[in-house]
Order: C-alpha cells, then sequence, then structure tokens
C-alpha cells in the first residue's frame, strides 16, 4: 500500500537584507573560487557570512571533522541567518552528520542548498525533521560556462518565486502523469545512506536521483539495492538527471546507465524521465525537495511544476499550530453548550 505523502515545512523565503553563510562541509575551496557567488548573492541584496574554517585545510577537507562541524553548526544555530550555502560537495559531510545537533534549525528552520554530496544534509532532514531544502548549484560551480540559468534558478527558488520546468522527451522515458512530494539526491550518497538515521524514505514520493563517474556495474548495484530494500516499490515515478562520465570494465557491462535505470523503473511499473536537467554539469536547475510537484511524462515532453509553498516556517508557526486546535476545542465546547440549551428549552 502507498504511503500518502504528508506535507513539509517550508523554511522562509529570502528577501533582500537577509544574511546567507557559506560553508564547506566536504572538501576544501580557495577565496578565489568563492568571489563570483558571493558577488552575485551580494547583487541580489544579501548580506553573505561564511564559515570560520571556509577556507581551512585537513587533506582533501576545508577542516577537520569538527571544525568542518563546528562551522555549519554555527550557522544552523544563527537565528539571523536564512538559508546555509554549500561551498562544494565531493565527500566529507557524512563524517560530521552524526555531531550536528539540528534542535535550534528545527524550530527556525532555513533553507539548505547544494548537490551531490549534500544529500547527505537533504536526507537527513527530510527523513528526522520533514523541512524542505534546495538541491540546487553552489559557488564553486557560479563560473562554470552555461551556468546562468542554473543560478537564476537558484534565486528563484530561494526567493519564492514560482518553478516549472519542461525539457525535451527521451527514447527510453516510460510516460506517465502523477504528483508528489519530490525527494532524493546522488545516488551514490542515497545507497550510502541505507540504514542509517539518514536513510531516505520515498515511499508515495516522485524520486530524483543523479550520478557522475560510477561504474555501469555498480549503478546496477545501487539500483538492485533500491529494489531491494523496497524503496522502489513505493514510489510514484522516477525522474533522473544528469547521468554522466560513467565508467565501464574491460569486459563491457552492457547497459548504459540510462537503460539500467529504465530496467528498474519498467519492472516496478512506475514513469521515468531521463536527462533531466539537474546534476553534475552546468545546467544544473534547482529543485525544492520536500515539495509537491506534478510531473507529466508524454512523447512529446516532460514537464515539472513545483506547488505553491505550504506550510511555512515562520515565527507565528509555532503559535498557529497551538492555536487551531485550541479554537477547534473552543468551538466543539460550545457547540455542545448550545445543543443543551434548546435541549433544555424544548423540556420546558
Amino acid at each position: 500500500m502507498k504511503l500518502k505523502s504528508t506535507p513539509m515545512i517550508t523554511p522562509p523565503c529570502l528577501k533582500p537584507g537577509d544574511k546567507i553563510a557559506i560553508v564547506a562541509p566536504a572538501r576544501k575551496v580557495t577565496a578565489s573560487e568563492m568571489d563570483a557567488a558571493i558577488a552575485i548573492f551580494r547583487s541580489w541584496g544579501l548580506q553573505v557570512v561564511t564559515g570560520p574554517h571556509l577556507f581551512g585545510e585537513s587533506d582533501q577537507y576545508s577542516g577537520t571533522d569538527e571544525e568542518r562541524a563546528s562551522d555549519l553548526q554555527m550557522m544552523l544555530d544563527d537565528k539571523d541567518v536564512k538559508a546555509i550555502i554549500s561551498a562544494r560537495g565531493g565527500y566529507g559531510t557524512v563524517r560530521i552528520i552524526d555531531k550536528l545537533d539540528f534542535t535550534t534549525f528545527a524550530q527556525h528552520p532555513k533553507w539548505i542548498v547544494g548537490y551531490s554530496d549534500i544529500t547527505v544534509l537533504h536526507s537527513h532532514i527530510h527523513t528526522q525533521f520533514g523541512i524542505e531544502t534546495l538541491h540546487a548549484i553552489m559557488p564553486i560551480n557560479f563560473t562554470d560556462e552555461g551556468s546562468f540559468t542554473a543560478i537564476e534558478s537558484l534565486r528563484k527558488a530561494l526567493f519564492g518565486e514560482q518553478l516549472s520546468y519542461t525539457f525535451s522527451s527521451y527514447p527510453l522515458n516510460i510516460p506517465g502523469d502523477v504528483s508528489g512530494l519530490l525527494t532524493g539526491g546522488n545516488l551514490s550518497i542515497l545507497y550510502a545512506l541505507t540504514g542509517s538515521p539518514s536513510d531516505i524514505q520515498p515511499d508515495g514520493k516522485i524520486f530524483f536521483i543523479e550520478d557522475l563517474d560510477e561504474y555501469l556495474y555498480h549503478v546496477d548495484r545501487m539500483m538492485m539495492g533500491m529494489k531491494r530494500s523496497g524503496k522502489l516499490s513505493g514510489i510514484k515515478a522516477i525522474i533522473a538527471g544528469g547521468l554522466i562520465k560513467m565508467n565501464d570494465n574491460t569486459i563491457p557491462f552492457g547497459k548504459k546507465a540510462e537503460q539500467i535505470v529504465a530496467e528498474y523503473a519498467a519492472e516496478s511499473g512506475i514513469p521515468v524521465c531521463f536527462n533531466f536537467p539537474a546534476g553534475h554539469f552546468a545546467d544544473n536547475r534547482a529543485l525544492i525537495l520536500g515539495r509537491e510537484v506534478h510531473l507529466n511524462i508524454d512523447p512529446a515532453g516532460v514537464s515539472l511544476q513545483f506547488s505553491p509553498a505550504g506550510e511555512t516556517a515562520n515565527e507565528g508557526n509555532t503559535f498557529r499550530k497551538i492555536l487551531k486546535p485550541a479554537l477547534f476545542f473552543l468551538g466543539f465546547i460550545g457547540f455542545i453548550y448550545a445543543i443543551l440549551y434548546l435541549i433544555r428549552l424544548f423540556v420546558k
């Protein structure tokens, strides 16, 4: 039985003057690599702060596990920071996820932005706290040729503008017309999170995946893992973004990554589309993970429409959560009192 998706909480949309933070929870970066993104964020009217260890170095990381966790924790706890932008991916976020305390973040949600290795944060936050996040371009990619559309889609998502995408059909697409919450991220990361507190819960949702630089047999292994864990049997559809720069052995695997995914989708009886513009390339469109979307796949093309924000987190949110049931209870008591009053009148 497919479960009905529960709407997630939407962090407040940004407005000019808001403060955002850039941190590096994974691989190291240089100041020059961040300059373009910082300038663009400021042109949007945003204040930009950076983690103390943003430009640190510990082997391939931007600092030790403790230093990277400290930077991210600082920004999670800072109520004035309205969005946390991951400088880049690589590897390292999974090493710090269990060192983080999300208590303040859960009470005062903010946008978490990134892709690839940042899938750790997306999946953990969705599973544990039911808060939307943004799978989107990161500062390391802002200078990539052809990245303007991706950057603009990030701006729209952060500032609460409507998102919708249309793109060409693909021979292996399986048609369908479905709605549901969008979830997912980097396939390798999701596979690595299996069985952990950060494990993705895609049942009843639309499942987005992307990856690069994997061996084709490993793509099959990961999809088989998703199947055997029951994740493919409960989803409504698969959206495959970039599945690029794949590797093969001396003895060919015999199938492309898209063919592998298409076979698992067909076996599960679910729609699938390929070449969605999101993943490890310049045209990496922003995806609001956790948001209700409408996906239409037909021979003429594919469209993905994001619903408006549902429950928006803000300072009055907790009060409204308490007020609504209280008003219902008072209304119910009033109704009972009116019935008893009328009964007394008729008895007399």
